[in-house]
């Protein structure tokens, strides 16, 4: 019998040096950088230069791709006026995915799939998308979108056009570890759709396209925003047992714990724990992050023998929170940080092309008679 790998798990479909992960170990590298160096001592920009080009960046290269963002943060016209038109009927993703589609459609140069030129295409995505969500939220909050500020990082940046005043020096800290976090993680479903479309060799507006439209499902990027929803649900400390003693007898999952890779602790969610209190010691909020550690803590207990870890979604819900992020935004964040590891990813598969087309092993019937439509 033929064996099938459903979902391609244990499949290796390519190579990179882009990322490694150990699922065992709990280990996620970067181009040979440990995930733990990176947040500790990186910048979001320094991270998108490795991605794109394998190695760190010396001060004249950082400067250089800095400029190349600040460049770009501003929006097209065509663009602006979409947001205009459809803030209030389009949800966040879908309005990313337009977007996306839309600078496609005026980039004379989408077809140019030489390094040069895709290198820049990734600027500009990277640049860009950042403003497109910030705009979104500015419009249906019943406010003029906030402009870009050059003297501001690209974390930064994005905090302040959300919300039009600038971040507080942790806010900036911790949202630019976010995004480090969330910039590349190998071959998730996102990256895999990203790259059947430019195997094609469509354009990488379009394979971008393609990755929003994965990233978008609940059992993907999703799954933060549903961490958030279970918080919501849950309200108190006290509820905590209850509820989850109601979804384990229904055999249902708490979304945020257990990763298809990781079968220990999610390092980006050991990192995301830390951060989170810090934010937690001076925030409002700070009772959806209290709510998580109770939860995580009760589901150990619940599940003993059967240890399930975080990964990097269950915390995220409640650090964005306390930041003052509106949960619909949290999968559209995570694009803005991903589209520098979907991008690094075309860049290797444009480099050395081949078509994507896997079989299907057929179970339906056989030697049927066709019938005309007046004797059937």
């Amino acid at each position: 019998m033929t064996e099938i790998a459903r979902g391609l798990e244990g499949v290796n479909v390519t190579t990179t040096k882009l990322c490694r992960i150990d699922g065992q170990k709990g280990e996620l590298v970067y181009a040979g950088y440990n995930i733990y160096d990176l947040a500790e001592n990186s910048t979001f920009e320094e991270v998108a230069f490795l991605l794109w080009n394998q190695r760190l960046p010396n001060a004249a290269e950082l400067a250089e791709l800095t400029g190349k963002l600040h460049a770009e943060r501003e929006l097209d016209d065509l663009v602006d006026r979409v947001l205009h038109e459809i803030w209030n009927d389009v949800r966040p993703m879908r309005t990313l995915e337009v977007a996306v589609e839309l600078l496609g459609a005026q980039d004379r140069k989408s077809s140019d799939l030489s390094n040069a030129q895709l290198k820049q295409t990734a600027a500009r995505l990277t640049a860009k998308m950042a403003t497109v969500i910030a705009a979104y939220h500015r419009l249906r909050s019943g406010h003029e979108p906030v402009a870009p500020r050059d003297d501001l990082t690209h974390a930064a940046n994005f905090l302040y056009m959300l919300t039009g005043e600038e971040p507080t020096d942790l806010a900036k800290r911790v949202f630019d570890v976010a995004l480090i976090l969330h910039a590349e993680h190998e071959m998730n479903a996102s990256t895999f759709s990203a790259m059947v479309t430019a195997s094609t060799l469509s354009d990488m507006y379009s394979a971008t396209a393609s990755a929003i439209g994965t990233l978008k499902g609940p059992l993907h990027g999703g799954a933060n925003e549903a961490v958030y929803k279970t918080l919501e649900a849950i309200k108190t400390e006290d509820n905590v047992k209850p509820y989850v003693d109601d979804l384990v007898a229904r055999g249902e999952r708490v979304m945020g714990i257990g990763h298809r890779i990781y079968k220990t602790t999610d390092p980006r969610a050991v990192i995301l724990e830390q951060l989170g209190h810090e934010v937690a010691k001076t925030s409002p909020d700070r009772w959806y992050f209290d709510l998580s550690l109770k939860l995580r803590d009760y589901l150990a207990e619940k599940l003993e023998g059967k240890p399930l870890y975080p990964n990097v979604d269950f915390f995220s819900a409640s650090v964005y929170r306390m930041l003052g992020i509106p949960s619909d935004l949290y999968t559209p964040i995570f694009a803005l940080a991903r589209i520098t590891g979907w991008t690094a990813h075309l860049l290797e598969q444009y480099a050395d092309n081949r078509l994507v087309r896997p079989n299907a092993v057929y179970e339906g019937a056989e030697n049927k008679k066709y019938v005309p439509v007046d004797r059937r």
